[in-house]
């Protein structure tokens, strides 16, 4: 059969396939996730998230070593908070005493080559569970936003390289960027939640954490799942507030929002590969259903290839050391 045009002779081998390959994927593009504890000697698997520990400071060490052995060199932490540190106004995000901040300076004595992403957002010290100060019953926005302030700057006073608001409310990318310069941190980056969905998706992340609201949900402040020209709004704002990053939150489930924000806007797109989706592959995988060392490399790739030039997932470590093999 006579044909000009055979797209197969650019598949024949696999030497041209990587030549002609359009999306490559690579460690230093990735992001690991980390769930720290107060503590020593403490590792305490996820029972919905195999493969992901609460880690005590000792054990966290140990896995931030191991990472940078295989070149994965950017970590997002998280705190569990025992309910004794939490109240309504979430203070102990802000106290010297916080393992957290304690933890991050330790992190970047011992390996200063590391990216360190922090968490901003009241939940996790919230004795009411919300990202925002609950009062009446309601999220009051724009008293949130000296809170999320204070912690900003005592999160940039410990190390961290960038700061990531999850929280959602209307204006704290511009309080956290003027609080941040104004306490002399100019250089510390925002890696904002622009466009986070109210999904079904965070479960093991919550688990983790113990951070679901104590009453209520999320919806009036994380993004409708059914909106997509939403995030350009968000993206926009963010933006002009002083954003370094712009994020999705999840990421598989809203592709079509990663692709619109990297269409739409010259800042780096990151893409959070949530919990619950690397959960249902995991699982899939451990019943013999998928194969992990196929369907997880296919599933960062798909984010990747959407427009996400970062990709924070749990996946992380180990697609570090499938690569260096």
């Amino acid at each position: 059969m006579q044909m000009n045009i055979r797209p197969r002779r650019n598949r024949k081998s696999e030497s041209i396939r990587n030549m002609v390959q359009e999306t490559r994927l690579d460690v230093s593009q990735l992001v690991y996730p980390l769930f720290l504890v107060d503590g020593e000697k403490i590792r305490n698997e996820v029972s919905s998230l195999p493969g992901n520990f609460r880690l005590s400071g000792d054990e966290a060490l140990k896995t931030i070593s191991e990472c940078v052995e295989n070149h994965l060199t950017s970590f997002i932490l998280f705190p569990s908070i025992v309910e004794e540190h939490k109240d309504k106004e979430a203070t102990y995000s802000w106290k010297k005493e916080n393992f957290y901040l304690k933890m991050a300076e330790r992190i970047k004595r011992e390996f200063p080559e590391t990216t360190l992403i922090s968490d901003v957002a009241m939940d996790p010290y919230s004795s009411d569970g919300h990202d925002g100060l609950v009062i009446d019953g309601r999220i009051d926005n724009d008293k949130t936003l000296p809170i999320l302030a204070r912690m900003a700057v005592a999160q940039a006073q410990a190390g961290f390289d960038i700061l990531g608001p999850s929280d959602m409310m209307d204006g704290r990318v511009g309080a956290i960027r003027r609080a941040l310069d104004d306490a002399g941190y100019a250089d510390t980056s925002i890696m904002s939640y622009t466009a986070k969905y109210a999904s079904a998706y965070y479960g093991p992340f919550r688990d983790a954490l113990d951070s679901a609201p104590k009453a209520g949900d999320k919806k009036t402040y994380q993004m409708n799942p059914a909106n997509k020209r939403e995030a350009l709004i968000e993206a926009a704002l963010d933006t002009a507030e002083g954003a370094d990053f712009l994020m999705v939150k999840p990421a598989l489930n809203y592709l079509d929002v990663i692709h619109l924000l990297k269409e739409n806007t010259q800042l780096p797109v990151a893409a959070y590969h949530v919990s619950g989706e690397c959960a249902m592959l995991i699982a899939a995988c451990q019943n013999g259903w998928l194969n992990y060392e196929q369907a997880m490399p296919e599933a960062l790739l798909s984010i990747k290839r959407a427009g996400a030039d970062i990709i924070i997932t749990y996946f992380a470590k180990d697609f570090a050391k499938m690569v260096k093999g």
